[in-house]
């Protein structure tokens, strides 16, 4: 079966603007939030929400952190996990942190994320932003505050997300497994 297409680069450039504009809104200037990618993926998405903030707010530094959740994952030990890079050179300690993945699925890498996060101080407050939310798979109750897009699927699909960076394109597809 051919994948649908979910967004194409387009509706991916737009809906990227709008998750900025939506978090414009609500932290203004950035002075007392972070944003945090969780790898492998979800450090894309965040490295474009900087790069769009600070566009819109004229170069204003947005602090920046990736974080790998190998580690903190309850599965870690049931499946081959490849552990990634951390990367964040700053206290979270009384931030506002939003918290970046590209697809919200079962939860539990964001459950991860929360857990991995606490080494680096305990944050004033966490909100999540996703790209692609698949509502009806929560393994653990985590919802996301800001969304790109929700979907309805089911476990034998696949959710997708392209980034030119490394895959040369901008596009999220739904697949049959």
């Amino acid at each position: 079966m051919q994948p649908k297409i979910l967004l194409d680069k387009t509706r991916f450039d737009i809906t990227l603007k709008r998750l900025c504009h939506q978090l414009i809104e609500v932290h203004n200037d950035f002075s007392e939030t972070v944003i945090i990618g969780l790898q492998p993926r979800g450090i894309f998405l965040a490295r474009r929400i900087q790069k769009e903030l600070q566009s819109i707010l004229k170069n204003k530094k947005i602090l920046l952190g990736e974080l790998d959740t190998t580690f903190y994952r309850d599965d870690f030990r049931k499946k081959e996990l490849i552990p990634n890079r951390t990367n964040i050179d700053f206290i979270i300690e009384d931030k506002n942190v939003v918290l970046v993945d590209d697809v919200l699925y079962t939860g539990r890498t964001i459950r991860a994320g929360l857990d991995a996060m606490l080494a680096f101080g305990r944050p004033k407050d966490v909100e999540l932003l996703v790209l692609v939310d698949r509502r009806w798979s929560r393994n653990v109750p985590i919802q996301a505050k800001y969304i790109g897009m929700t979907i309805d699927s089911i476990s034998t699909q696949n959710v997708r997300v392209e980034w030119k960076e490394v895959d040369g394109k901008d596009k999220v597809t739904l697949l049959d497994k």
